[in-house]
């Protein structure tokens, strides 16, 4: 693992949890709202699932598909954008049409990484940190026009765009809306986008949330944990859920952390995301942006999403171009790829299948 270190800022150490960020689910006009992400990992607190936590840093048992996969190991690189380095992992051949894979909030580019193999027979697959989260610098300040540079530049610099294809963006959750930007802003350069359970809300429904959560705590510094075990046992999910693939619990959670140094030199452990991230997050309009998108477009959720609920999502396709696709996922909450990864695959490829 890596030491601590950011872009422009100090990361001290301190022995609170991380606590929430303003609202992370904030999607609908107007833009001057709160952040747009929808959060993936948090601490364990109390009333939430630990999911880890009785394994004592031992690995969960994990099927023949996913070790099959993750043999797969992807190319490793950083692309500078901006001055952040952004963490950017590879599978498959330059001249395949390209998929670019886009995370959500607080996640990694390794939450792809057990998908992106079943992508890559004919594709050149692409899976990105956004900076401020995973291997990727941390900035002094973030916005939804710098994510949209970081997707583009990462997608050039691996080699999507040297098919006789354009790629195809696809976000999950927070990622979503970077992707929702990247098809309104720059739709021409692309084949097609999709948003995988990213909540866009109404204004009614934002409000109904912001009632129902209340107001948020001011972000501070991670809790630094003193072993690996310790902080693999605080992992959870956000909004918290259940999830009966542990192996894949196990592997999002070891992407999620890093090892730093407490004051006193001691090695200590915490979670890989800038936590002042949402504080000055600069950000458009997700819902207008996705009613002018300039290439084709598909929505997916899972069908138990505490998040994109069946009103958000017939909001979403509301106001998505007429005919564009939109598929529910069965049997799958809020992190698809962890619940029902090979019906994920399936579906992808089939929504993939349809933009020949």
């Amino acid at each position: 693992m890596q030491p601590d270190s950011t872009a422009g800022r100090p990361h001290p150490p301190d022995r609170g949890d991380v606590v929430r960020t303003p609202d992370p689910t904030i999607a609908a006009a107007p833009a001057s709202a709160a952040p747009p992400a929808a959060s993936t990992t948090a601490p364990a607190t109390a009333g939430t699932p630990a999911p880890l936590a009785r394994f004592g840093g031992a690995r969960p048992r994990a099927p023949r598909w996913y070790a099959e996969a993750i043999a797969q190991a992807p190319q490793r690189t950083f692309h500078t954008v901006h001055g952040a380095r952004i963490e950017t992992l590879t599978w498959g051949r330059i001249g395949d049409p390209g998929l670019l894979l886009l995370h959500g909030n607080g996640a990694h580019a390794d939450w792809w990484s057990f998908i992106a193999p079943m992508l890559a027979d004919g594709h050149r697959v692409t899976a990105m940190s956004w900076s401020g989260m995973g291997g990727s610098d941390w900035r002094t300040r973030y916005a939804m026009d710098l994510h949209v540079d970081e997707a583009f530049a990462v997608a050039r610099e691996s080699g999507l765009f040297e098919a006789r294809r354009r790629p195809v963006f696809i976000g999950h959750s927070f990622g979503g809306f970077p992707t929702i930007a990247c098809a309104a802003r720059q739709g021409e350069r692309l084949h097609a986008a999709i948003a995988l359970d990213s909540p866009l809300f109404t204004r009614e429904q934002r409000a109904a949330r912001h009632a129902k959560r209340g107001p948020p705590r001011p972000p501070h510094p991670s809790r630094i944990y003193p072993s690996l075990e310790a902080a693999l046992a605080r992992f959870r999910f956000m909004p918290p859920q259940d999830c009966e693939n542990l192996f894949l619990v196990d592997h999002i959670a070891r992407g999620s952390i890093k090892e730093v140094r407490n004051e006193d030199g001691t090695p200590g452990w915490t979670w890989r995301f800038d936590p002042f991230m949402w504080r000055d997050y600069e950000r458009g309009d997700s819902a207008a942006e996705l009613a002018r998108v300039r290439c084709p477009f598909g929505l997916i959720r899972g069908a138990r999403s505490a998040l994109v609920q069946p009103s958000v999502f017939a909001f979403a396709r509301s106001v998505a171009p007429p005919g564009s696709p939109a598929i529910e996922v069965p049997d799958a909450d809020h992190h698809v790829m962890a619940d029902q990864p090979l019906a994920l695959v399936a579906a992808l490829r089939g929504l993939l299948a349809t933009w020949p």
